[in-house]
């Protein structure tokens, strides 16, 4: 069941955990082979589920000892239809994993919570295409039919919010905004950038944000950004005008390499987790507004976090 639909704790100055790179830590930590980094077929063995709670109990844990809240991300990132085409599911199969991947969070939250530390729960819906490559591009239109399955989905396993992560295109980001809206749900809009600040498509951070704001009347709780090392986009962010504001959450890769440089390795960058945590610590020092929700994203894994809260929040604790 939902607890946090119609208050976001993030809204209201909590701030939140979330995990590092989920199917990255699958494939190149844990030896999972999950094609097409579809993480939610873990979801289809008693061994897989118990693996994804052992994974997020890890987070859960960190943030405990700090004595802040968590967000409890769900594994259907790519549990969309495209994608799941290509690993046999049907339309009827996908909406029970969805709906299932919500209720292990739901489980989990339900084991861990404490007074003063709320645990949001998540619906994660990805991009259709590709999360480094714009590809065909879908009107908001196009993109609210095409998402709204899985959000409703998602809102019927009882997740609080939606959050669509690796967005590459600012109409896609506005259908999914409208879907959400249509189902009667927060929703956290992340865009994913290049090495120079600008999405995939070329479009400026700043302008696909007021894009998305003007399309659907200011829908997003808040938008992130993810995939992406600080240094690609600290320099925008510290420099931007009014639009700034509405970043809320930051999901960082470990690397520095840029999208396509990623896609060709065939090994895992890792980064320098002590200076992941103080590249945060930096740009934090140097916006005029909080980031409430905290975490990684490919290359990441329980040390960046760790190593982000010692740097950003280590001095709660003295």
């Amino acid at each position: 069941m939902s607890s946090y639909r119609n208050q976001l704790p993030q809204l209201n100055g909590s701030t939140l955990l979330t995990d590092g790179g989920l199917e990255s830590t699958l494939v190149f930590h844990d030896g999972f082979d999950i094609p097409a980094y579809s993480a939610y077929l873990l979801l289809d063995e008693d061994a897989g589920i118990q693996h994804l709670q052992n994974y997020f109990r890890k987070y859960l844990a960190i943030a405990d000892r700090f004595s802040l809240g968590f967000l409890l991300e769900s594994v259907t990132w790519r549990a969309n239809r495209d994608w799941a085409d290509q690993v046999g599911y049907n339309l009827s199969r996908l909406d029970s994993v969805n709906r299932q991947a919500v209720d292990m969070l739901l489980r989990l939250r339900q084991e861990n919570e404490k007074a003063g530390q709320p645990i949001v729960v998540s619906g994660c819906v990805g991009p259709r295409g590709d999360g480094y490559v714009v590809g065909s591009m879908m009107n908001s239109e196009q993109a609210a039919d095409y998402h709204g399955t899985q959000i409703q989905s998602l809102v019927s396993g009882g997740a609080d919010m939606i959050t669509a992560m690796t967005l590459t295109y600012a109409e896609e980001a506005a259908g999914i905004a409208l879907a959400s809206q249509n189902a009667r749900v927060p929703v956290a809009i992340s865009f994913t950038v290049e090495t120079d600040g600008r999405l995939p498509s070329g479009q400026p951070l700043g302008e696909a944000i007021e894009q998305v704001d003007q399309e659907t009347g200011s829908c997003p709780a808040y938008y992130m950004i993810n995939c992406a090392h600080p240094t690609h986009f600290a320099e925008t962010l510290t420099s931007a005008a009014g639009w700034r504001s509405r970043i809320g959450g930051l999901r960082a890769n470990a690397s520095k390499l840029s999208h396509e440089e990623l896609d060709g390795s065939e090994e895992l960058d890792s980064g320098n987790p002590d200076e992941f945590g103080q590249e945060h610590r930096h740009l934090l020092d140097n916006l005029d507004h909080n980031i409430n929700v905290l975490g990684g994203c490919c290359g990441t894994d329980y040390r960046h976090i760790e190593a982000l809260c010692q740097s950003v929040f280590a001095a709660k604790l003295d």
